[in-house]
Formats: C-alpha cells, sequence, structure tokens
C-alpha cells in the first residue's frame, strides 16, 4: 500500500483524501476548507471514483491551482466510498492522514487540533466531534453525533475503556490516523461492499495501542433532508442493502471473537438490535410481502446467534419486535414498529390475562413470548383516554370530486372506548410551518366496532382548504376522537394503504395556481398522512418555476430574510436569556407590589410541602395577601380555587417574581434571577439530609470556581431557611453555607399535622378524605412504601423499579394489609392490574402529608421522609437492599443509617416481607423512634406554620 517517499522530498504533517464520485458542484468547497486551515502543513490527496461528471476536471484545475493538492482517478468505478480512501492512503505523504467527502467540510481548526492531540499523547487515532448540519433547513439547524463521547479530552489505553465509541461513532471521517500505523496494521477499507466505515473503524479501534478524543468539532457532515435521490447507505427499501449490513457486522463479530472482545461484542449486539435493526424495521409497513419474508429470513439468520444478555438492555417494545420479526408474524410486528418509530403510541388492542397487559393474545404460550409480549410496565392501562396516543390506521382512501374520501380505525386498547360511549371526531389539517393556519373538517360517521372504532369521511380540499402556496408546502392530518366528552388526537397512520398511486386533490392557493395546484399524499418519516402542494402539467411547472424564480430575486430573498430575522428575533426575545435580562431590569426599575406572595412548591411540579401549609395558614387567618403560585407543565393541577397560577418560566411568571414582596419556595427559585433587597425569601426546604447535599457533595468539589460562585450567589438569596433541628444546622446550613442569623428553628410548616395528629390522637381529616377516594379497607393496616430515587451513570435519574416482586407481595399480603406506593417526584411508577385494591399508587398525590397520616407503617430507604414520619412515632422498615453502591458510588451520607435505623434495616425482599408478616413486633422499637424523633426534629412542634405567618405577616391585616 505505501508508496516510496524521498528522502529530500517535503513530509506533510497530515494528508486528507477527499473522495468524489460524480460531485463537482461541491467538490471545490471541501478541499477549500482544508487548504484553509490554521495548520498550514497538510496537503489534500483528492480520489476520483471514476466520475462520469465534470468531478475529475474539477479535481484537475484544483491540482493546478494549489501546489498542495494532487488529483487520482481510479480506473473504474468502485460503487462505494472504501477504495477510493485505500488510493487515496497508498499515494498519501503526510504523517497522518483524515478522510473527507466530497460533499462535507473540516472546521478550520480540525487539522491543527488532531495534530496537537497526537503528538501530545503519542495515539494511534484521534477522533473529535462531528457536527451534523442541515443544510437545506431555515434556521441553520446542526446537531452534534453523539456528543457524550467529545465532553472532555480523555486518552484510552483501549477502546474496551469506552465500549460506547466503538459501538456508536463508527464514522471514519471525524478522526485522524497516523499513517506509518494504519500501513503497519495492514487496515484498509473493504472492497465491493457498503457500510465499510462500521468495519474499518472497528478495526482501527481494536488496533490503536492508544485512542485520544477532543471535544472539538473537526466534521461538518452536510445533511440534505429534502432529497429525491437516496445515497446508497440509506436505500433501506433495497434487500441487498441488508445484506451488506449483515455481512460488514459478522465481520466485525469475526475480529471481536478473535481478539476474545466478548463484552464489546455485546454492547454492539445490543446497538444492532436498538439502532440497526429499527432502521429497516420501520421501512416493513410500506414494502411487499416478498421483501418482509427475505428480510425475516435474513434476520433470523443472523439474530439466532445473539445471546439472551443483549436483549436484557433493551426497551420492551424493542424486544417485542424483535421477538415478533422471528416469529414472521406481521399482523402484530407492523403495529409494533409504529409505537417503536412513534414514542408512548398503543398501537395495539392489547391483552390481559393474569392481571397482566400483552401486547396480543398470541405466542403466550410460549414462555420467552410471554415475558417478552408483557407490556404491563409500560402503563397503558393505568392512562386515562385523554393522555393515550392512539394508533389510527388509515383504510381507505379515494379521490372524490371536492376532495377526499378517508377512512380509519382507532385502536381501543382494553376496551377503554366502552360500547356505549357518546363518539364524536374530526380531522384538523395544519400547515407544518408554524403560525400558519388550520382547517378542520367533521367526521361524520364514527363507530365503535371490537377492539377499534372506525371512522369515514369526506372532505371537501377543493371548497374548503385555500394553502398561501410556496410558504405552507406540508399539510399534516390529525383526528380528534371524543368520546363522553374527554378527547384524545391520533395521526393517521398510512399503514398498507398505497396512497402513492391514489391521484392528488385540485386546491387553489391564495397565490394563485401558479404556486401549486394540487396536493398530493405523502407518507412522513413518522409513517403518518400528510399532504405536499405540488403542480401538474407543464405549463403550470413552468408558471410555478417562474414564481419560484421571482421568489429567489433580491427583493423575495430581502423580505424573506427580514421575516425569518423577525421570527428569530421573536424566538430569542422569548429565550431564558432574554427573560433574565428583563427581569434585572424590571427589579431596577418597577416598584414592590405589597402584600404579593410567589409560592413554589417542587419546582412548580405539584401545589404541596411546606408552602402550601404557610398558604394555607394565611388563608385560615384571612390575611389579605395576594397569593401567586407557580406551576410547571402544560395543565396544572389540584391547586387552589383562590390563586393566581403563573407557569414557570413564563413573562408574567418573571414579573411577579420580579415585583413580589416574599418568595417562598421549598428548592430553589431559578438560579439566574438576583432577588432584589426589598423581596425577602423564605426557604422552606423540603427535607432532613441523610445522603450529602450542596457543597457537601463529590459534583461540587469539582466544580470550576466561576460555577462554584454562581451557585453560592444563588444560595445567598435566602433571607430566611427552615430547620428542623440541631442536624440540619451541622448538615444542611453547613452545605448550603448558609450563615447561622438565617435559620428559622421553626420546624417544617407540612409537620404541623403530623405533630398534631400524634398528640391529639384523633385521625385526621384529609387522610380520611383520601382513604375513602382511593377506596381503602379501613379495616386493614396501611403500609407505605417511600423510596428515593437512584442516578445512573452520568447523574441522570434512573427510571423506578421496584426491588421486589409486587405481584408476589400483593398475593402474600393482599389479605392482611393495603400497600400504598409512592415514589419520589422526579419518578413514577406502573402498577400491573393484578394487585389493584391491594397495592395502591399514590405517587401522584400533589401533597404527602395526608398519606403519611394516612399510613400505619412506612417502608423506605434513604428518603428524607423518615425524618417527617418519626413525628408519629409509627413503626418504620429500612429497606437498603443496595446500600454498599449507594454510600460507596453516590453521594454519600452524614451518619451511618444500619447504626441510627429505628426500626429494622433489612436487604432482600424475604427480610422485607418477613419483618412486613408480624406488624404487632414492629412497635418493639419506640424508644429508638421518639429518640430519632427528638434528634432529627426537635424544633417541630406543631406550630411551624403560625410561627412564619406571625413573624413575617402578623396575626391580620397588612403583610409586612
Amino acid at each position: 500500500m505505501s508508496a516510496p517517499h524521498d528522502s529530500t522530498e517535503h513530509v506533510p504533517d497530515i494528508s486528507v483524501v477527499v473522495i468524489v464520485y460524480n460531485d463537482e458542484r461541491r467538490l471545490p468547497a471541501a478541499v477549500r476548507s482544508v487548504l484553509g486551515q490554521t495548520l498550514r502543513n497538510v496537503e489534500v490527496v483528492i480520489a476520483d471514483d471514476h466520475s462520469t461528471d465534470g468531478s475529475f476536471e474539477v479535481a484537475r484545475r484544483l491540482e493546478a491551482g494549489s501546489d498542495r493538492v494532487r488529483a487520482i482517478r481510479l480506473p473504474e468505478n468502485s460503487g462505494g466510498c472504501g477504495e477510493p480512501r485505500n488510493r487515496g492512503v497508498a499515494v498519501a505523504r503526510g504523517r497522518y492522514v483524515m478522510f473527507l467527502d466530497s460533499d462535507d467540510t473540516l472546521e478550520p481548526n480540525a487539522c491543527r487540533n488532531m495534530l496537537e492531540a497526537a503528538e501530545g499523547t503519542g495515539a494511534d487515532l484521534v477522533s473529535g466531534l462531528c457536527l451534523r448540519v442541515h443544510v437545506d433547513s431555515r434556521w441553520g439547524t446542526t446537531s452534534k453525533w453523539y456528543p457524550w463521547l467529545y465532553r472532555r479530552t480523555r486518552t484510552l489505553e483501549s477502546v474496551a475503556e469506552l465500549p460506547d465509541l466503538l459501538v456508536f461513532d463508527t464514522l471514519s471521517t471525524n478522526k485522524c490516523y497516523r499513517r506509518e500505523w494504519l500501513v503497519d496494521s495492514g487496515l484498509a477499507f473493504p472492497r465491493g461492499i457498503h457500510y465499510e466505515d462500521l468495519l474499518f473503524s472497528a478495526r482501527a479501534y481494536l488496533a490503536a495501542s492508544r485512542i485520544t478524543l477532543i471535544p472539538n468539532t473537526v466534521y461538518h457532515w452536510n445533511v440534505v433532508r429534502k432529497t429525491g435521490a437516496r445515497s446508497i447507505s440509506n436505500r433501506r427499501h433495497e434487500i441487498n442493502n441488508f445484506a451488506d449490513r449483515l455481512e460488514i457486522h459478522r465481520r466485525i463479530d469475526r475480529v471481536l471473537a478473535a481478539g476474545g472482545h466478548d463484552e464489546l461484542k455485546l454492547h454492539k449486539d445490543r446497538k444492532f438490535l436498538k439502532h440497526d435493526l429499527v432502521l429497516y424495521l420501520r421501512e416493513l409497513p410500506f414494502l411487499d410481502d416478498g421483501y418482509r419474508r427475505r428480510f425475516a429470513e435474513m434476520a433470523d439468520g443472523y439474530l439466532r446467534e445473539f445471546p439472551q444478555e443483549a436483549y436484557a438492555g433493551l426497551s420492551p417494545v424493542h424486544r417485542l419486535c424483535a421477538y415478533l420479526l422471528l416469529r414472521e408474524d406481521w399482523e402484530h410486528l407492523l403495529p409494533a414498529v409504529d409505537t417503536l418509530i412513534n414514542k408512548g403510541k398503543v398501537s395495539s388492542p392489547l391483552a390481559e390475562r393474569d392481571g397482566r397487559v400483552y401486547w396480543c393474545e398470541e405466542h403466550l404460550d410460549d414462555p420467552l413470548g410471554r415475558a417478552v409480549l408483557d407490556v404491563t410496565g409500560l402503563g397503558y392501562h393505568d392512562r386515562p383516554l385523554s393522555r393515550l396516543f392512539l394508533r389510527n390506521v388509515l383504510t381507505g382512501y379515494a379521490e372524490s370530486p371536492g376532495g377526499v374520501t378517508l377512512s380509519g380505525a382507532v385502536v381501543n386498547p382494553l376496551g377503554a372506548v366502552r360500547p356505549d360511549a357518546r363518539l364524536e371526531a374530526e380531522l384538523e389539517f395544519t400547515a407544518r410551518r408554524r403560525s400558519l393556519r388550520s382547517f378542520r373538517f367533521p367526521v361524520r360517521a364514527v363507530r365503535h366496532a371490537g377492539p377499534s372504532v372506525v371512522w369515514e369521511a369526506t372532505v371537501p380540499l377543493a371548497r374548503r382548504l385555500r394553502p398561501v402556496g410556496v410558504l405552507d408546502d406540508v399539510w399534516d392530518v390529525r383526528m380528534h376522537l371524543t368520546v363522553d366528552g374527554e378527547r384524545t388526537t391520533s395521526r393517521l397512520t398510512v399503514g398498507g394503504t398505497d396512497i402513492e398511486r391514489a391521484g392528488a386533490v385540485r386546491v387553489r392557493p391564495l397565490l394563485s395556481r401558479l404556486a401549486a395546484d394540487r396536493l398530493e399524499p405523502r407518507a412522513t418519516s413518522h409513517g403518518h398522512l400528510a399532504f405536499h402542494l405540488a403542480q401538474h402539467g407543464a405549463l403550470s411547472r413552468g408558471a410555478s418555476g417562474l414564481l419560484r424564480h421571482n421568489l429567489q430575486s433580491p427583493p423575495a430573498r430581502f423580505t424573506k430574510k427580514a421575516l425569518r430575522t423577525a421570527l428569530a428575533l421573536r424566538k430569542e426575545l422569548g429565550s431564558g436569556h432574554r427573560k433574565v435580562e428583563a427581569y434585572h431590569r424590571m427589579i431596577r426599575l418597577l416598584p414592590v407590589r405589597r402584600g404579593t406572595v410567589v409560592f413554589e412548591s417542587h419546582l412548580g411540579r405539584r401545589y404541596g410541602d411546606s408552602p402550601r401549609a404557610v398558604h394555607e395558614e394565611l388563608r385560615r387567618r384571612n390575611i389579605p395577601v395576594r397569593a401567586v403560585w407557580s406551576y410547571a407543565g402544560a395543565s396544572p393541577t389540584g391547586f387552589p380555587k383562590d390563586a393566581e397560577l403563573v407557569r414557570r418560566w413564563s413573562w408574567r411568571y418573571i414579573r411577579e417574581l420580579a415585583r413580589a414582596e416574599f418568595w417562598i419556595d421549598n428548592q430553589g427559585f431559578p438560579l439566574r434571577l438576583t432577588k432584589r433587597p426589598e423581596t425577602t425569601y423564605i426557604q422552606t426546604w423540603h427535607g432532613s439530609a441523610l445522603k450529602r447535599m450542596g457543597f457537601d457533595t463529590p459534583e461540587a468539589r469539582v466544580l470550576p470556581e466561576p460555577e462554584r460562585r454562581a451557585y453560592q450567589r444563588a444560595v445567598d438569596r435566602f433571607d430566611h431557611f427552615v430547620v428542623r433541628g440541631r442536624h440540619d444546622e451541622l448538615t444542611l446550613a453547613r452545605a448550603y453555607r448558609i450563615p447561622e442569623e438565617k435559620l428559622l428553628r421553626t420546624g417544617y410548616p407540612r409537620n404541623d399535622a403530623l405533630v398534631r395528629t400524634r398528640e391529639s390522637g384523633a385521625p385526621d381529616p384529609a387522610a380520611e378524605e383520601l382513604a375513602e377516594r382511593l377506596g381503602l379497607r379501613r379495616d386493614l393496616p396501611v403500609v407505605l412504601y417511600a423510596p428515593t430515587f437512584r442516578t445512573r451513570e452520568g447523574g441522570r435519574v434512573a427510571d423506578f423499579s421496584f426491588p421486589f416482586d409486587v405481584e408476589e407481595f400483593a398475593d402474600r399480603f393482599g389479605d392482611d394489609l393495603t400497600l400504598l406506593v409512592r415514589t419520589h417526584y422526579l419518578n413514577g411508577v406502573t402498577l400491573p392490574p393484578s394487585v389493584a385494591g391491594r397495592v395502591v399508587d399514590v405517587s401522584g398525590e400533589p401533597d404527602v402529608t395526608p398519606v403519611l397520616l394516612l399510613s400505619d407503617v412506612l417502608v423506605t430507604d434513604y428518603s428524607s421522609v423518615m425524618f417527617d414520619y418519626a413525628l408519629l412515632q409509627r413503626p418504620m422498615v429500612f429497606f437498603t437492599y443496595d446500600w454498599d453502591d449507594y454510600v460507596h458510588h453516590g453521594r454519600g451520607t452524614y451518619f451511618d443509617l444500619s447504626a441510627e435505623a429505628p426500626g429494622p434495616v433489612v436487604h432482600t425482599a424475604e427480610e422485607l416481607f418477613e419483618a412486613l408478616s408480624d406488624l404487632d413486633r414492629l412497635e418493639g422499637h419506640k424508644a429508638r423512634l421518639k429518640e430519632f424523633m427528638i434528634r432529627y426534629g426537635e424544633y417541630d412542634q406543631g406550630d411551624a406554620a403560625a410561627r412564619i405567618v406571625d413573624r413575617f405577616f402578623g396575626a391580620g391585616g397588612e403583610a409586612r
């Protein structure tokens, strides 16, 4: 492969091999991006794959114009990207080699950054961030290619240290290779097969003795979405395309097996199931039976080799798609594919068996099928109809004189739409570009039909739908189905309806028929029905072309640029940055509104906790304050009717915070908003600490100094910080560096009800109302399971899963007690139908206090709820099944829970069940419970809300 070098010949630092085939228009820009590098000692090798246009002539002209450019031409077309790169490497003179496609460009500092990293670390291979540039986007949209791999500079001695690198970043073009190492290792691209990057990159990663990753952007991958011709790798409707991908993966498997890289192969297999296979599955609804059979046969031959562990890391929908594909069950696979590419969509009628929910009734006699098809955990059975995204498959499409006649079937999972339900529906056509109009048409025929709701509508598009033309060239279709007053919205899935052969519908755009004269049906990338404006007829197309040409004239371009600038400005004005700027102008220019109190609980997620208790104390005394509550999400629920509601981060939210006399919350108002001196900020906080907090956490200790200062400034806004006892002073107050004079030693207002109930022994009305609403049996004891959240690698919150078999729990204890489950507010839970009435989810209750009052026993792990529940002096069980991992790989704790817990500490599900089998035995911990309560809640005396209101608002009259 290597060409002989003259010892006197100038040696470039880097040779950039630019491959080209029939791309004469874009080749010069690619080459200029190399010649314009800040590292000047770079050569360009243009490898033309025997183009049939003028690409090689352009290459020769570029060669003639610079002594740093050389051009070669392959004697015949190789049909892929690999062989031109091999030929380029063979004639390259540089110490390092990079690859560039003719339709892409290098970032100006790419070569310099790559070379410095290679020379500084001695790496054989350096990889940098690739930026996908959507060149046909009106807004200059870009997206980073697997950015988590490139958050910081790091050097790997083996790719096994970071399997995600081998699995995800399979590009060859965002990398710099030591040429001598490439040659000596015999690394070359495979010939005569597509997806050559996958194999080349895998072999390179495995062969490299050192790999360095840099966070710098090095490669601009120019992506054109609106193109009629698909690239070779995107022709997934061709069965040979799938065959090539499988062959490349088999070759990678052999390389991994030869090196004994079993763990890396497992990562690669999972990625194949989650990504590669999905690329082809999403095409299946639009392909014929012959293709499907051949595809299933080829997939089966490859997937049968996968170990069961490869399926363990998949989502339930990924698993059931793979299973149904191997069973060639097209009837249930194609709807599953719809759910796979439209997250959250319910595409099957589902089946309930023995208290579990399954994708379908078939295959349940197969143990593997029964396990894979179990979708109970997706929670479809537990959602109201308004929150179900239902599959609405198009069953008929026909032109009519005035428009189109459409018919379809909406899936009815588990009979969510009752046979006697009152049904209404309408179709909505909406221009995809924002701020443009929409048109609605009634659905005349809609009726219940077993596992579906079927419908039919004739839509007079020609008469009623008047597009602007050119500006609104794509129209999406949705159907709004109303069932007994409750509405659900769905998209129309094209499915097996052949809309491609359907005729277009005549329309009359406002810009006249010169702009367009037809609406053509199309399937979107997610398989949904959409209509595109188009022209028919040579004369019309000519007129349309003239119109579009005029729209590209200097005045038209100026107008469009001005419009886009205005829209971008409107977007910018609504950005968080602008709101922060406006807020700080407001606190300088606007006066405080006396008596205005802005409340917030858990970042606006609910109406509860200590801010609620303070608010209700103000209401009880009829103190004339103006209470403003923030909420997060689309629609607030559970808030009092007499409170003014503002959406978090809205303009009104910013204005209310700027002018409020009081801020009261339990977590933290936006960190970037400086509090004005005239505003009093009362931070009630949300729990005493077992796990380390604030500046005591490992994450805070390694924060850059500017971020540490910004964090401290945000905490310094607190004028008062509520604590429950000396423990809070020694942990929370110190962790957040809150001075002594700011501490409010009142206890938590939210705990007043707990103290009063303990002292009076009388039932709490709120708890009794909750029990009645939940339909609980009052003759059975109530056990509350309230765990804290867990985090995954990278600090992301992990999904909740039971550390014990909840169905086994219900079977074992369902006749003796009721289990309430309350997850952390960052989590959610789905209970199987089999435990209904015996296990109840109370995670959605806005306030935890009535839940605690209702419970006779608490089971928790490391949650701060233990400190609150201790005030009731009722039994607790501590289920610390992952203690070592939580303590040693998490934030750490302030004390040893196992030594101080005022109740049994258990580590396995069986130990938990044993502890709950005799609730009377738990009463033996009363002495430790009292000691625990005094130690961690000495200031909780049942009057916290009253003391706060007395101090800051008085017994009545104006706030002060």
